[in-house]
């Protein structure tokens, strides 16, 4: 279902913006032949039902354009969920201190003390 708005969202809202600044071209009929013989200004059906060899540029920059969209749209739902889960955990307590015991200096005076008896 998310795809058919990505598909939707592309062919209905980005492509007529690109036709704008493109002066109405129609990306999605855009190919390049790569062999076989078509007429001039013939559509990209009518290449592929010519049998021609070709390379729909204009096809793959919308499934790139589409790919993009799905993954940036991901990407945040994931980085979402990740700061859910990081506000929801508690932070770790650090570990308790283990109790002081006499420092060295202590000990040696105990040891002079100890020595001088």
């Amino acid at each position: 279902a998310f795809t058919a708005i990505v598909k939707s969202m592309v062919d209905d809202l980005i492509n007529p913006i690109i036709g704008l600044f493109t002066g109405g071209i129609d990306f999605t009929n855009k190919y390049v032949i790569l062999a076989g013989d078509v007429p001039e200004g013939a559509s990209l059906e009518a290449a592929r039902e010519a049998g021609a060899s070709v390379f729909a540029l204009g096809s793959f920059v919308m499934a790139v354009i589409n790919f993009l969209i799905i993954a940036f749209v991901v990407f945040m739902l994931v980085r979402y969920v990740n700061k859910v889960k990081a506000a929801t955990e508690k932070p770790e307590e650090p570990a308790p201190e283990a109790p002081k015991g006499p420092s060295e200096l202590d000990v040696l005076m105990e040891i002079r003390d100890q020595l001088a008896k």
